[in-house]
């Protein structure tokens, strides 16, 4: 009986921690580096980056075409690669959204000519309806092979 009690205790507590109002996620998105995959990749392979997101309003995403609020920049030479985040509430509502956000580069490459090998990393940041940009956060690196 007292571990049944502990183990409601237990469970309780964490569920109230994971609780959170709505008022207390800040309306400036954040972001968190999930993962990234393969962590070893060859030369025209595509890359696959999972990062979390949270956003107290709500006003992360896009529905206009041309609009891009994603942004990854491969740290080897300062290239950005520019994405569209489909909003992801609707338009006009102001709830605290939270999730995980896919996003693929088609193609990395060894960009060094004299090397067979290379280490990759990332950075990146989301951009909100209103302006507010996120924290930037970094992947893994990896290793792109010819």
């Amino acid at each position: 009986m007292k571990f049944r009690v502990s183990l409601f205790a237990i469970l309780l507590a964490v569920g109230l921690v994971g609780c959170e109002k709505d008022g207390s996620i800040s309306v400036i998105p954040e972001i968190a580096f999930v993962s990234i995959d393969p962590v070893s990749a060859q030369q025209f392979d595509a890359v696959e980056i999972v990062i979390s997101y949270q956003d107290g309003d709500g006003d992360l995403g896009e529905n206009v075409a041309g609009v891009d609020n994603l942004f990854v920049t491969d740290l080897r030479n300062g290239v950005i690669y520019a994405y569209r985040i489909q909003e992801l509430a609707p338009q006009g509502s102001t709830i605290a959204i939270q999730g995980n956000l896919n996003v693929q580069i088609n193609s990395v490459s060894v960009i060094d000519p004299m090397a067979t090998a290379e280490q990759v990393q990332y950075s990146v940041y989301v951009v909100d309806r209103a302006g507010n940009q996120s924290n930037v956060v970094t992947t893994d690196e990896i290793t792109v092979t010819k």
